[in-house]
């Protein structure tokens, strides 16, 4: 079962295709025991300077499966459950860091 923090890929939507990116999961594990899709957050190697209250830059991107230093951005998309590959998994650090960003983006806890 997939747990908050999981990098995976999915194919997200682009303006011509289909475009297999990474994401961070961010739904819990209650959220997938009792729902058929997936909550993620982008990931992109697209960084700018200066990186948004938003955003955060992936510290420990190899070791989370990535191939290239990568910045999470509030960017949420549903999934379904079925539709994605898990590659690794963000550090502690990376996963309090996103959940913060979380935090100053929307209006929650």
């Amino acid at each position: 079962m997939l747990k908050p923090g999981d990098v995976v890929t999915v194919e997200f939507p682009g303006v011509n295709s289909l475009k297999r990116r990474p994401a961070v999961v961010i739904s819990t594990e209650l959220y997938h025991r009792t729902r058929p899709d997936i909550i993620l957050g982008l990931l992109t190697s697209q960084i700018i300077n200066p990186v948004l209250p938003s955003d955060h830059v992936i510290q420990d991107w190899q070791a989370a499966g990535l191939n290239m230093p990568s910045v999470f951005r509030t960017f949420l998309a549903t999934m379904p459950a079925t539709a994605f590959t898990r590659i690794g998994c963000l550090s502690d650090q990376d996963r309090d860091a996103v959940q913060h960003s979380l935090r100053a983006a929307l209006a929650v806890g």
